[in-house]
């Protein structure tokens, strides 16, 4: 990641570039954990690894995506009280520990538990990190550093994707999930150098810490707003407050959808493709063009956002990724299809990650994590029903459906989501706290 990038060097801080770096680090750990067990399902599957079956391959994707809506829900609550590094250190902490559970287990059931315990520390350390890095990332370039953030999910899955064509074939599944287990020489990296949140510092009443901390990178300290982090049903009842609450239940229908369409496109897509004809290094390679659309389409859709408003990019991207998923159904020559691959990559990714921008730009610092952190949790629910999903339609020899399933849920996330970019108040508008087209 150079630290040329706009989104960073407009900040002019060591503190931002320090932040966002580790922050990046961590976010590429969590894309590897998150797509190995997609890339290394097909093998699992073709060598019968653990007796599992193509029904139970979706349940088991699903219980890591179970263990990502409770990690997702506790975490923003424990962040807005305990801060956001403690917490980011423990979730990277606890998915390590589970990939090591995956690699030495004998039976479908300690496997499933592993995946679980590494959804939980999943789910948990996105919504922090974004909350963390939206502390620091300039308002002019707010939505773009998040998507810059986010493109070490997608590269992530790429390593994963080379993980599963290089280690797997001459040393078995179980040395995927061995490598997963790398991370937890990161931690007291983290631990050592990554800063807590100047505005969470603030909230609390920590003032003098955090001044030492801005004075020592030369950083802006946030202005106090009066506030402290409350009880964590003060922080949820917040949402919900006036007319909050209908914009709150629309970001939740609207993460749902996204996150069923990224975790059962991100499980299944090898297994998908490799069905409809193609060879297993091809269906990797398929992989590789998605996570490499993702990183492509955070940047540009960042970049989008900070000019139109995240709210109306995410629902464009949203119907354009529909008409990608779609197409990927029908057959069609191999050159085309990896660019319609790239393609949906490009709008799929980033259309959730506009989501998160949406809410975590338009949130009071002292309540960013519960916000981004139950948008994400209850997004959760459609990432647990996508994988599983998938899962019934293979066993069903129903696989066709699948693409057709999946761009539906795009069509609802932009409906949506739609909603809430014509309800946001436009830019200007002081006592507004929606995201509007200034960020």
């Amino acid at each position: 990641m150079s630290s040329s990038s706009p989104a960073l060097s407009a900040r002019g801080s060591r503190l931002a570039l320090l932040v966002v770096g580790l922050c990046w680090l961590a976010v590429l750990f969590d894309g590897l954990d998150m797509f190995i067990y997609g890339s290394v399902l097909p093998h699992m599957l073709q060598e019968k690894a653990l007796g599992i079956t193509s029904g139970q391959a979706g349940d088991l994707g699903s219980y890591a995506t179970f263990g990502m809506l409770v990690g997702a829900l506790a975490a923003g609550t424990v962040a807005d009280r305990i801060g956001r590094k403690k917490l980011m250190v423990s979730c990277v902490t606890l998915f390590s520990l589970a990939s090591g559970i995956c690699a030495v287990s004998g039976s479908v059931a300690v496997f499933g538990l592993g995946r679980t315990l590494a959804g939980v520390g999943l789910g948990g350390l996105l919504p922090t990190a974004i909350s963390m890095v939206s502390d620091y990332a300039p308002r002019a370039r707010a939505a773009l550093t998040i998507g810059l953030l986010m493109t070490a999910h997608h590269a992530g899955g790429i390593l994963s994707a080379y993980v599963a064509l290089w280690i797997v074939e001459p040393f078995g599944w179980r040395a995927a999930f061995w490598v997963c287990v790398v991370p937890l020489l990161f931690v007291p990296v983290l631990a050592a150098f990554l800063p807590e949140s100047l505005s969470f510092l603030v909230a609390k009443g920590r003032t003098e810490e955090a001044r030492t901390l801005a004075a020592r990178y030369d950083a802006e300290l946030p202005a106090a707003t009066g506030k402290t982090s409350g009880a964590a049903w003060a922080n949820l009842a917040h949402l919900f407050r006036g007319g909050e609450w209908i914009q709150t239940l629309l970001y939740w229908l609207a993460s749902f959808g996204g996150l069923l369409l990224v975790y059962g496109v991100a499980t299944w897509l090898p297994t998908l493709m490799r069905g409809e004809g193609y060879e297993l290094g091809s269906a990797l390679t398929f992989v590789v063009l998605f996570n490499l659309g993702g990183i492509v389409g955070m940047l540009v859709a960042g970049r989008a956002s900070d000019r139109f408003g995240a709210p109306r990019i995410s629902a464009i991207w949203f119907a354009l990724t529909a008409g990608g998923v779609f197409l990927l159904s029908v057959h069609m020559p191999l050159a085309l299809t990896f660019a319609v691959v790239f393609l949906t990559g490009v709008f799929l990714n980033s259309a959730q990650t506009m989501i998160y921008a949406t809410v975590s730009l338009g949130s009071a610092p002292a309540n960013r994590a519960t916000a981004v952190g139950w948008t994400s949790g209850m997004g959760r629910f459609g990432a647990v029903f996508g994988p599983w999903l998938g899962g019934q339609l293979l066993a069903a020899d129903r696989g066709d459906w699948g693409f057709t399933a999946f761009a539906l849920a795009g069509v609802s996330s932009m409906v949506f989501i739609g909603i809430a970019a014509l309800r946001t108040r436009p830019a200007g508008d002081g006592a507004g706290q929606q995201l509007a087209t200034a960020h």
